[in-house]
């Protein structure tokens, strides 16, 4: 299959959109499909066209920025030359120019598939709110015209005002989770580069900082943790200085932040070993997140194969991982003083995971299990589209 999967941002940006979107492709690539990737020029320094492990990349280049997105205004041609290659698309919305494309796609009668990821909640600030509006008008457009409307986890469907609407074409299929193996030695060499020391017990977080990701409840839960376990620290994984349309967040957060000292470390962007090195590092990893803008949190999923548990909020589709493994414990929204009973919780209980537990983990979630869904609703569409033309 011809495969054209378009998005507003892939690596090297990082977000739990673009790292579905890379294991996704690539994962299809190795099945044997030619996987096509239209994204955005969103650092001037990125090649325009280019091939990665058997993904080709398109890039459009950014006239400008609006708030979290981008105006491309080449984007249509390109997309329609692209389109004109393919067998089918598969959008991940959001994304504002997803209109677009749907509607070119159907001019040519493609198969669509709309891969939807969260609700998004913007900052503050009329700018924003509009291009706020400008997604949520694309996505509905979008998912009203695709033939099949994908998520991760039928929580998050039914609790959500937008996916309701769509239950007559929605598939459930999980995220791919692959973690980078590391030995014990790359392990300790990560703890002694970070200068973790045997007696600290490590609360891992990995994401970037982000108003949904509720940074502020864990920095408002570590004085009541470290009355309990001084020893505690925390360990930030991700980018947190230069993350588009959030820089008031990030203004208002780390002079918080700074109060901690050296109970709190910034590691900023960190490489896929790192990443795995990281997690086994943690003894417990939290996702503190506070709207719908976080879907599920595949950080949970990366950290539990690693044998971490995890602290996880009440909300639709964040908390499945642990409810439906019991590996860890899930906390009220905003709630910074049950986020540090639990934390506390599990670090004062050491009982590691069962092997079985960590292999039927990876298995389910593994780029290849997902691929392989994709394919048989890709499959099942070109069929039927098939038929429609004879």
């Amino acid at each position: 299959m011809r495969i054209l999967i378009v998005l507003t941002y892939y690596e090297p940006y990082k977000s739990g959109l673009t790292v579905y979107a890379v294991r996704q492709a690539e994962a299809l690539a190795a099945r044997g499909h030619r996987v096509t990737i239209l994204t955005s020029q969103f650092e001037r320094n990125l090649p325009l066209e280019t091939w990665k492990n058997g993904i080709r990349i398109i890039r459009v280049p950014v006239a400008f920025r609006l708030s979290k997105g981008v105006v491309m205004p080449k984007f249509s041609g390109t997309a329609r030359r692209l389109l004109r290659e393919a067998d089918l698309v598969n959008l991940h919305v959001p994304q504002a120019d997803a209109a677009l494309v749907v509607w070119q796609a159907k001019k040519l009668h493609l198969p669509i598939v709309l891969t939807y990821h969260c609700t998004v909640e913007m900052p503050m600030g009329l700018i924003s709110r509009l291009a706020g509006w400008a997604v949520g008008w694309s996505s509905r457009i979008s998912a009203n015209q695709a033939d099949v409307v994908v998520h991760n986890t039928m929580d998050f469907a039914e609790h959500s005002s937008f996916l309701k609407r769509y239950m007559d074409k929605f598939k459930v299929v999980p995220p791919p989770i692959e973690v980078s193996p590391v030995s014990e030695k790359d392990i300790s060499d990560f703890r002694e580069r970070h200068a973790i020391l045997p007696s600290q017990r490590v609360i891992g977080m990995a994401a970037r900082l982000t108003a949904e990701k509720g940074v502020e409840y864990l920095v408002d839960a570590m004085p009541k943790i470290l009355a309990k376990i001084p020893e505690a620290r925390v360990l930030f994984a991700g980018e947190y200085e230069n993350v588009p349309g959030e820089a008031a967040y990030r203004d208002r957060i780390l002079p918080r932040v700074e109060q901690l000292g050296a109970q709190w470390t910034f590691l900023g962007r960190v490489s896929d070993d790192d990443l795995a090195a990281f997690y086994h590092a943690c003894d417990v990893l939290v996702l503190p997140s506070v709207n719908t803008t976080e879907s599920f949190g595949m950080v949970q999923v990366e950290g539990m194969v690693c044998g971490t548990p995890v602290v996880a909020t009440d909300l639709p589709g964040v908390r499945q991982p642990v409810l439906t493994t019991g590996l860890g414990k899930i906390v009220p929204v905003r709630d910074a003083a049950a986020l540090a009973e639990a934390i506390i919780s599990i670090l004062e209980d050491d009982r590691p995971f069962a092997p079985d537990q960590i292999a039927a983990l990876a298995f389910t979630y593994s780029p290849e299990t997902v691929a392989a869904a994709y394919e048989a609703i890709y499959e099942g569409l070109l069929e039927q589209h098939g038929q429609s033309r004879t």
